[in-house]
């Protein structure tokens, strides 16, 4: 164990009766306001300073340096997407696809619409509120799965095995992920990406921000048609914490390729969701 030499404040003297050639600054936070007289000593005397943050054991995620009007600030979490050129490439990729995708499935789009309609009294789309970018609610459409009810009871219940809300049409539509298609013009207005974690109805993320930790995390990018989670199997009946921690995973991991992987990994396995009720 090396020996104490002195006081904080008497470090100009150790400075002059040692030949030092740095000086670690390791503080607690309450002692901030002698950071600038320390660091002037160690000017004087020629010494380099360096710090360790007393905040480091404090920060959720791993942290690098920015900086606002020429202030250094540290980010507690790199967050690829806050990249604008990242994010003028992820959206143009999303138009791009999304035109492409709803040319492709108009066909099946259509046969949706019209077994809807032959099967059950009621719209063909169902908007549904939900939580995205910065906690800003917009309108999700889906393919209607489900005899019509009050909104609030769609907006508050899961859906079950077995659910009685179910017709037998939209059964088969949520099995095979047919009832997401309209998500594509979702994205096409902005509201969602093609990859991104799914977003989730304002009700249960009022339950899950207080039970989940980081779970409100997620809205700091877009939420998506198809993301990391749901590609390693986590879709419907399955665990919040486990699918947080693959969105987190992938909002501090972006890149372009691997929203091309993932596109790739759900094309692959297929779109039939055995979770899906």
């Amino acid at each position: 164990m090396k020996p104490v030499v002195g006081k904080v404040g008497e470090l100009a003297d150790v400075l002059r009766r040692n030949e030092i050639d740095e000086v670690i600054i390791a503080l607690p936070l309450d002692a901030h306001g002698k950071y600038a007289d320390i660091i002037n000593v160690c000017d004087n005397a020629g010494a380099k300073t360096l710090i360790i943050p007393d905040f480091f054991d404090l920060l959720p995620a791993r942290p690098f340096f920015d900086n606002f009007a020429g202030i250094p600030l540290i980010n507690v979490r790199d967050i690829p997407l806050d990249e604008l050129s990242n994010r003028l490439l992820k959206r143009t990729f999303d138009i791009a696809f999304s035109l492409v995708a709803i040319a492709v499935t108009l066909p099946v789009m259509l046969l949706a619409w019209i077994g809807i309609k032959l099967t059950s009294p009621g719209p063909v789309i169902f908007r549904q509120e939900r939580m995205g970018l910065d906690r800003r609610t917009f309108p999700m459409y889906k393919f209607r799965t489900m005899h019509v009810s009050d909104a609030s009871v769609s907006d508050t219940q899961w859906t079950v095995e077995n659910d009685p809300r179910r017709t037998r049409f939209g059964s088969f539509l949520r099995r095979t992920s047919i009832d997401e298609l309209p998500q594509f013009f979702n994205v096409l207005v902005g509201d969602m990406s093609v990859v991104g974690p799914r977003p989730e109805r304002p009700y249960f993320v009022e339950q899950f921000k207080d039970e989940i930790p980081k779970y409100m995390v997620k809205h700091h990018i877009r939420p998506g048609i198809t993301g990391w989670a749901q590609t390693n199997g986590l879709r419907g009946d399955t665990s919040i914490q486990d699918r947080i921690v693959h969105d987190l995973f992938y909002i501090e991991n972006w890149s372009f390729l691997f929203d091309l992987k993932i596109i790739g990994k759900t094309i692959v396995k297929g779109l039939v969701n055995k979770n899906a009720y």
